[in-house]
């Protein structure tokens, strides 16, 4: 592991947004729902991501997450993804999200 400034860390914007809308993406890869995440005064961002083994799809409207959201976009098929969802990718390769334990102000940023 290469170990990273403080300062370094101060670059990355991670905010918390909440999923409004989601659609299949057969196009993907790898399996993967389209995300639109609600990011308050940021606005509405997308996102690609492959939550679809532990995730309905349906169910992941309205959860609050966390989002790398100064990422540059990056073309997933012929979708653009705009932020990068955060999660932990457990033993078995599959993501489980991050989020709040409690409602929070979308948008706001995580330090």
């Amino acid at each position: 592991m290469t170990n990273i400034t403080y300062s370094d860390f101060e670059k990355i914007e991670i905010r918390v947004g909440k999923i409004i809308g989601t659609e299949e993406f057969p196009e993907a890869r790898k399996p993967a729902y389209k995300l639109w995440i609600d990011f308050g005064e940021f606005g509405i961002k997308k996102s690609s991501a492959g939550l679809t083994k532990l995730y309905i799809r349906q169910n992941l409207v309205g959860k609050l997450i966390l989002a790398v959201t100064n990422l540059p976009p990056r073309q997933v098929a012929n979708f653009m993804s705009e932020v990068l969802v955060l999660g932990v990718v457990m033993d078995d390769g599959e993501v489980a999200l991050i989020h709040p334990d409690r409602d929070v102000l979308l948008g706001q940023r995580i330090l």
